[in-house]
């Protein structure tokens, strides 16, 4: 059933004992949306936590403190943010999910597959965090906290404001946030200012490897697990890399490949979306996402993936 968020925050204001679930390899539109919404539960007296996500780097765990479900928890209700699909969740989450059902699903994804009872989703948004501040104006008021934790959900989504999924409210909201004198400069650093040596590194690593399609418009880098052990990275240390191939001139299309374990690999494509429809050729690869940035799991080693992104993207351009 599909629902707008005043229906989704009357159905939130009638529940307690709620749990609520982020996706795999957590960002920080997921980590900032359901902090930010417990925060907001709790501050209407309501008992809510978040289920453990084991795939959380260190760059995000810090938001987690006090927010994570003890053993044992007995909820009534379950509530998935920034989750397009089932097979988005952790492995835990997903028995939960299975066992059970999801009854509620806050999301911003166009390919959301409407798996939850009920599914607020507002594609039209840049980040999943706008759509918790709407329902932070329905439910409660916004305070610091919250503020803060949405802050990092729209900002970490927009690339600190600077892609293209960026729009007016994305700043409306941004500037609503900085209000609650939040610590918004602190936060940028940490997200958008701050590379360890060893990413640095990575980064080297993956422009080398830089494979170039239709006449340099397209490019696609990889990083295999050999080059994380490599250089002694760990996951922190790749948090959307993504986002680096992107920032070469004339680029309209950026595939970016990690081999998270033998025979699997992630693909991310970021693009022009007037040039080229991410997630339609994620679609074609079993994923999804939006029109400029969009994912996919694929079976098979870095040169598999290479080629099913390649033979993707073709299709999409040229119907071939």
């Amino acid at each position: 059933m599909n629902i707008d968020y005043k229906q989704a925050a009357a159905l939130l204001g009638g529940w307690d004992h709620i749990l609520i679930l982020t996706h795999r390899r957590p960002d920080g539109d997921t980590i900032g949306c359901a902090v930010g919404l417990c925060a907001l539960l709790r501050q209407l007296g309501k008992t809510a936590w978040l289920h453990p996500n084991e795939d959380a780097t260190e760059l995000f765990t810090p938001y987690l403190e006090d927010y994570i479900s003890p053993a044992g928890f007995a909820y009534d209700k379950v509530v998935a943010v920034d989750v397009a699909t089932l097979d988005l969740l952790t492995n835990a989450e997903r028995t939960i999910a299975d066992a059970r059902g999801i009854d509620l699903c806050v999301d911003h994804h166009p390919s959301n597959t409407g798996y939850a009872a009920a599914s607020c989703v507002e594609a039209d948004k840049a980040a999943c965090g706008e759509i918790i501040f709407k329902l932070v104006g329905e439910l409660g008021r916004l305070d610091a906290e919250i503020a803060k934790m949405l802050y990092v959900a729209v900002s970490t989504d927009t690339g600190c404001f600077a892609y293209a999924n960026t729009t007016a409210n994305t700043h409306a909201v941004a500037a609503a946030l900085m209000a609650q004198e939040i610590p918004y400069r602190e936060i940028n650093k940490r997200h958008f200012r701050t590379k360890s040596k060893k990413r640095m590194k990575l980064e080297t690593i993956l422009i080398q490897s830089l494979e170039e399609l239709e006449g340099g418009k397209v490019v696609v880098g990889a990083l295999s697990l050999a080059d994380m052990a490599r250089v002694g990275a760990a996951e922190v240390d790749a948090e959307d890399i993504a986002a680096v191939l992107g920032q070469i001139e004339g680029v309209k299309a950026s595939a970016t490949i990690r081999e998270l374990r033998d025979g699997e690999c992630k693909l991310s494509l970021r693009t022009d979306s007037s040039y080229l429809d991410a997630c339609a050729v994620c679609a074609l690869l079993g994923g999804g996402g939006h029109k400029a940035a969009a994912g996919a799991t694929v079976k098979g080693d870095v040169a598999a993936a290479r080629s099913a992104m390649a033979q993707a993207i073709r299709k999409v351009l040229h119907g071939d």
